[in-house]
């Protein structure tokens, strides 16, 4: 059985947005399963735009935001206003014929709009069901909203990454979203598994924070053991050196370089001249600054892809810092066939990554890309609900669906 078909005949309703539940989702789409991303023409996915104005809209500005376009392909998109009685109607109609819902609002959206859990299940009392708020959903912190990137700084983690003569330093602009995303499609899969064991459905509550917590579990148990944090090193090891990234030649070209035994080290020394003025590991420790100079100084003249090449077949660990030019030259990456093209109105022939995994030589086909804004109403409220062409007229003129952006009365 091929990759994208492994999940044939699931339906899943997206009430996500953004980066975090948009990606769980998405991995399942690539997967085979049907995806139906349901947005409204006044609150539509903010990866479209944080704000519309009327020249974004007349400019099809919805449809031209990159990051919305990497998170929902291979799926379909209706629009519901969901404050209204009908809209909601059909979202249950829709849930009822459905597997799996998922959703990443602030813990007080759904149950305003009664479309929680239990209005949802008394729709389909099989359903699976995956919550994603930045806290969960239980607990004095459920209700508030929070990005990528508020959940990286409530994790803790930034206080452990960084120079000990700089700020805490965050990781990625919204870290979060990605870990999180990740960690729903893990939740998803394992749901749907129990559901497939069981023949029952459930809710799941996925904390975004919690999902990031893990990843500083060092300074976790570092605070537990000495009361007190572990200091931020940068790029440093407390037992190596050199041990950092260095400048290569080029704009903005930089090498990872670890040297962790004696061995390693003689052998960069054979290449650098200039470092025979270091000695053993306690020296180099006690002399780290002015050794990442007189090494800084050396890759500065050197091709880092080159540099990483002969380093490596010395046994030495070395690896280019890839930029996305790099990414999409990259010869491992172009021989995978990894990056696949996808055309797509309005923005044209877009590189896409594959699935990490495949069970073939090949990487599992991309089907479609990311849906424009209500481009599916029609094939889901019709074929799949059986309303006529009559009733989606009266529901467009009423403003239950669209396929254009509108500003907020």
């Amino acid at each position: 059985m091929s990759t994208e078909k492994l999940l044939n005949g699931l339906r899943i309703i997206d009430l996500s947005m953004g980066w975090a539940g948009p990606l769980a989702a998405r991995n399942l789409a690539d997967m085979g399963a049907q995806v139906i991303k349901v947005e409204s023409c006044t609150h539509f996915d903010w990866w479209r735009s944080w704000e519309a104005t009327p020249e974004w809209i007349a400019d099809n500005g919805a449809e031209k935001a990159l990051p919305y376009l990497s998170v929902n392909r291979n799926k379909l998109d209706i629009t519901l206003d969901l404050e209204s009685s009908v809209g909601r109607q059909l979202l249950l109609d829709l849930v009822a014929r459905a597997d799996v819902v998922i959703e990443n609002y602030s813990g007080s959206v759904l149950p305003k709009l009664k479309l929680d859990y239990p209005h949802l299940k008394a729709v389909n009392k099989e359903l699976v069901m995956v919550s994603m708020p930045a806290f969960g959903s239980t607990g004095p912190w459920a209700n508030y909203r929070a990005y990528g990137s508020t959940v990286e700084h409530s994790s803790g983690l930034p206080h452990l990454t960084g120079s000990a003569h700089q700020p805490p330093a965050m990781q990625h602009v919204a870290l979060g979203d990605a870990i999180g995303g990740l960690n729903g499609t893990a939740a998803l899969l394992s749901a749907l598994w129990h559901k497939k064991k069981t023949g029952r459905g459930q809710f799941v509550d996925l904390s975004q924070v919690e999902c990031l917590i893990p990843l500083g579990a060092e300074g976790i148990l570092h605070q537990a053991v000495n009361n007190s944090p572990p200091p931020r090193t940068g790029n440093d090891h407390p037992d190596f050196s050199p041990h950092g990234v260095y400048p290569c030649q080029g704009d903005d070209q930089w090498i990872l370089i670890q040297i962790m035994s004696e061995t390693e080290w003689s052998a960069l020394q054979s290449l650098c001249a200039e470092l025979s003025q270091f000695g053993d590991i306690s020296d180099r420790l006690a002399r780290r600054p002015a050794l990442n100079k007189t090494l800084a100084q050396w890759t500065a003249n050197q091709s880092s892809p080159a540099l990483m090449a002969h380093l490596q077949d010395l046994g030495i660990t070395a690896a280019t810092l890839n930029n996305g030019i790099d990414l999409l030259k990259n010869q491992q990456h172009q021989a995978r066939g990894y990056m696949q093209l996808l055309d797509r109105a309005f923005v044209g022939s877009q590189p896409h990554p594959s699935l990490p995994f495949r069970n073939g030589s090949e990487p599992s086909p991309l089907q479609n890309p990311a849906p424009t804004l209500g481009q599916h109403n029609k094939e889901v409220l019709g074929g799949i609900l059986g309303l006529s062409d009559a009733e989606l007229e009266k529901l467009t003129l009423e403003g239950v669906i669209g396929d254009k952006p509108k500003l907020p009365n």
